[in-house]
């Protein structure tokens, strides 16, 4: 039977109510069957990689991509066609006609307005069905003319906006001193890769190689060529958003007048920064849409096309295609994730536990001591030039931006291999030894870690016209500092070390007024508060702290009448900011936020009760025949309100680990979690 923690451990919601407890046999046969799930897609040299999808947008992109190149291919395109399709009419009932950012989300208009453009290059006709639903329900949403800054600025590429559509981003940016309002130091990584060859792309505003024979007109309300008020970006604030709108209108007539001299200086230093971070077939920053305007940025410049760097750039892009065969579909994917995949399973199956289980994690721990990047000083070192390399990025290869997150999340299955098994390889010691030094260094003045820079908190330059997606830093963030935090716990560094004690007042202060914490890299509040909950108790915070109850009354208050737990895109204030809107609603039920809800709860010490038992018994009710668990809903956040993620690992690892650990922390003496993540 489910007991409570205490006399006065749990508020009354969480009294025992006699629920018997989920039967072992059940847990037993579901950790089994996703322990083979997961074994069956190891990949020869030991490695996962898992489909990383997002919305409408890249595939459509992709396409435009070509097409502008007069690059195009019948066959591909018919499929990613298929796909487009698909999405808009499985969104009908939320969309309209439209496509949305998220699975159940509302219609994007930037994103309908590519995917709508897509369509037009491949062929639809724009009396069809489904493309008359898609212009009405653009129109109904305000019209193409709402569209964001990066869709403005594709649109102006095919002439169908003017180019003062698109806030002034010159190449000249290049060559600011450090000490000016804005220097490209002072934005976040993907900032920076996907804006310094987009400056010379809208320098010199090229044309297609071909007409595309396709309008997009009938998708404004008013005319283009009319608009006089283009959109920003809701968060912008004051006295900047009116200073920098006021020198975007000084900047925009000035085209065509900046000094020879001065622009080809500007230039060839853009070039170079491209050329540099190339990064291989990963590509620039490996992320799509690096890759691409590095591809525009070549050919703005007169690069041939059998340049071995245009023809590397490609190539890059063409790794990202994903071709689905069962489903005579393709779309494009926004990066690959096979670091961050292998390091979560690792994790998964440690906890799940057994030789052949185990023996798999080794095997994909052994392929990510390989990828540790120690020979290359990244752009992270411009706010910390004294700190040795020692991370992991996120894609097989991105030595100049290795990640904070992914570092510390191997650390941390490093150290508990080595532990738990008694084995390990003889380079594991060096590698974690080179890593912590890293991150320590990383921590920026707050006691957070932001995911790819320290101190990036320039927070007035996500007014500039440019930034109207609010996206442009990279501060610190609860997930990241969280996994810092809970590393450098469960490596025995001392609590009143002064890393450990103001990583601590940073995740306490960072908790929001009802109980749970901001989730940057996952939807949203239950991600926050599962990464939170785990670093504070790998720290030594007793379930009996303030935070800590306030933390499992919040979750247990979240949880969905069928017993799992759910939350949307939407969760993301609608204004910026961490606070939660008053109007938050929760989202149906998932396998990978209800397995983070448990994982948060076991960490605060409320295993044996209802609300955990429910929840396990949900993700048990909710396995697929194959040992995994369906998810259509998007649980990974790239960008909140701006560009969401589906990590498809996510619902085969994560209900795994979470049954796992109950089954592990019940069989126990301890009760406790003893692990920092």
């Amino acid at each position: 039977m489910i007991q409570n923690l205490g006399e006065t451990a749990l508020p009354p919601e969480l009294a025992d109510t006699g629920l018997p407890e989920t039967s072992r046999l059940a847990t037993d046969l579901a950790i089994d069957r996703a322990v083979e799930h997961l074994l069956a897609r190891q990949r020869p040299d030991g490695h996962w990689v898992f489909e990383l999808e997002a919305d409408a947008t890249i595939p459509a992109e992709y396409v435009m991509l070509r097409r502008f190149f007069a690059r195009p291919d019948a066959a591909r395109e018919a499929r990613i066609g298929r796909y487009l399709r698909r999405l808009q009419s499985e969104q009908a009932a939320n969309c309209n006609g439209g496509w949305p950012l998220f699975h159940g989300g509302p219609i994007d208009i930037s994103c309908s307005v590519k995917a709508y453009f897509a369509l037009r290059l491949i062929g639809d006709p724009e009396e069809a069905p489904h493309m008359l639903r898609a212009r009405d329900a653009i129109l109904e949403a305000g019209g193409a003319e709402r569209s964001n800054v990066f869709t403005r600025s594709t649109l102006a590429l095919f002439g169908e906006v003017p180019w003062r559509a698109v806030p002034v981003m010159p190449p000249e940016i290049c060559l600011l001193p450090r000490r000016f309002p804005f220097h490209l130091s002072k934005v976040s990584y993907w900032a920076r890769t996907v804006l310094v060859p987009l400056t010379v792309v809208m320098a010199r505003r090229p044309k297609p190689l071909a007409p595309t024979g396709v309008s997009l007109r009938a998708l404004f309300r008013t005319p283009p060529e009319q608009v006089r008020r283009w959109p920003g970006g809701d968060h912008a604030a004051e006295p900047w958003k009116t200073l920098f709108g006021a020198l975007d209108r000084v900047l925009q007539p000035t085209h065509g007048l900046v000094p020879a001299a001065v622009r080809a200086r500007a230039e060839a230093r853009a070039e170079a920064f491209v050329t540099e971070r190339l990064n291989g077939e990963d590509g620039l920053g490996a992320i799509y849409p690096a890759m691409a305007n590095a591809i525009l940025m070549y050919h703005c410049l007169g690069v041939p096309e059998d340049d071995p760097r245009l023809v590397t750039a490609w190539s890059a892009v063409e790794k990202l295609v994903q071709d689905r065969p069962e489903a005579d579909e393709t779309y494009v994917q926004p990066c690959l994730s096979p670091v961050w995949d292998t390091a979560l399973v690792s994790h998964a199956l440690l906890e799940a536990g057994g030789g052949e289980a185990e023996g798999a994690a080794r095997r994909g721990l052994d392929w990510l001591l390989d990828r540790q990047v120690t020979d290359m000083v990244g752009d992270w070192a411009e706010t910390r030039p004294d700190v040795r390399p020692g991370g992991w990025a996120f894609q097989y290869a991105n030595p100049h931006y290795p990640d904070v997150d992914d570092t510390a999340v191997v650390v941390l299955a490093l150290d508990r291999a080595a532990r738990q098994t008694g084995a390990a390889d003889p380079r594991t010691p060096q590698a974690i030894d080179r890593a912590t030094e890293w991150i320590l260094g990383m921590q920026s003045k707050g006691g957070g870690w932001g995911a790819f820079e320290a101190d990036n908190t320039h927070h007035h330059l996500n007014s500039i016209p440019f930034a109207d997606h609010g996206a442009l830093l990279d501060p610190p963030t609860v997930d990241v500092s969280a996994r810092c935090l809970g590393m450098l716990a469960q490596l025995g560094h001392a609590p009143g070390s002064a890393a450990m004690r103001q990583a601590v007042d940073y995740l306490l202060a960072e908790q929001e007024e009802n109980g749970a914490w901001y989730g940057r890299w996952g939807v949203n509040y239950v991600y926050g508060t599962w990464s939170a909950l785990t670093a504070l108790n790998a720290a030594g915070l007793s379930p009996d702290h303030p935070a800590m109850r306030r933390a499992v009354a919040w979750l247990v208050a979240t949880q969905n009448p069928d017993g799992g737990w759910g939350e949307t895109g939407d969760s993301y204030p609608r204004r910026g900011g961490t606070r939660p809107d008053p109007d938050m609603r929760r989202g149906p039920s998932t396998a990978s936020q209800t397995a983070w809800a448990l994982l948060a709860l076991m960490a605060a010490g409320a295993t044996e009760t209802t609300a955990v038992e429910r929840g396990a018994a949900w993700l048990l009710q909710h396995q697929g025949e194959d040992g995994g668990w369906p998810e259509p809903d998007t649980t990974g956040t790239g960008f909140p309100r701006v560009f969401y993620l589906r990590y498809h690992g996510y619902a085969r690892l994560f209900p795994l680990w979470a049954l796992a650990r109950l089954r592990n922390l019940r069989r126990s003496n301890l009760k406790r979690v003893q692990h920092g993540l």
